[in-house]
């Protein structure tokens, strides 16, 4: 709820009144980004560097750092699990659209349009 609160007023350019929802909740982030590379750690060692399990974990990190507005890190990681998406389970597949679906939001939110079509 307070970051779609956050959210709504980094929208509006209201930073100042963001910047505190954001970092209130900061301290949970911080805790979920290392469970998260330790999985993409541990997916990468038992199933190597394209396997659909970690093109999930990669999209869950993304998402977190989303959240976060860190847009530039999570970018990357949209990117690559959306090329693992693709190359495993076919340019159609569910789990493709829906890491596409968040690359495309991450776009918009940065203003490129053009990319995010």
């Amino acid at each position: 709820m307070l970051n779609n609160l956050a959210g709504l007023l980094e929208s509006q350019g209201k930073y100042n009144e963001a910047k505190p929802l954001y970092e209130r909740k900061q301290g949970k982030y911080d805790e979920a980004k290392r469970l998260y590379e330790r999985a993409i750690e541990i997916s990468e060692k038992v199933h190597g560097p394209n396997h659909p399990d970690l093109a999930t974990r990669l999209n869950n990190l993304a998402g977190l750092l989303y959240a976060q507005g860190k847009y530039d890190e999570s970018k990357p990681l949209f990117e690559r699990a959306s090329r693992i998406r693709e190359e495993k389970l076919g340019p159609n597949h569910p789990d493709v659209a829906s890491t596409l679906n968040n690359l495309a939001a991450l776009l918009q939110n940065q203003g490129k349009y053009d990319e995010a079509k």
